[in-house]
């Protein structure tokens, strides 16, 4: 009970809200954001293939952002704004590790006996 009563001044905060003239219901607000989440972290862990993992580790990784930046506009004190700023480092890290995993595996792929092949 308490958690839902915490979104009707992070809806507030919403970016852009102000300027587009939107009010976002914190019923809403919290059912999307919760449903994406959910969404997204079983797509990351079932789907075998690497563009939906991170497709969902970019969405979550949005979501995350707006959640350090609804903290920081609401003045939430830093034990409540840690656990996004910890999640936010951890989906930064995974898609880092991605890519410099692709990246290797594409340099040595195109490289042949020493040869480089363009």
């Amino acid at each position: 009970f308490l958690q839902r009563k915490e979104y009707v001044k992070y809806a507030k905060v919403f970016p852009f809200a102000e300027m587009l003239d939107l009010k976002i219901p914190s019923k809403w607000y919290r059912r999307t954001v919760g449903s994406l989440e959910i969404i997204c972290g079983l797509a990351m862990v079932l789907v075998p293939n690497h563009k939906i993992k991170n497709g969902a580790n970019i969405c979550l990784l949005v979501l995350t952002l707006m959640a350090v930046y609804s903290h920081y506009m609401v003045a939430d004190k830093l034990e409540r704004t840690a656990p996004a700023l910890v999640f936010l480092f951890m989906l930064s890290g995974r898609l880092v590790v991605y890519w410099q995993l692709n990246n290797k595996k594409e340099l040595t792929e195109t490289q042949a006996n020493g040869f480089k092949q363009e």
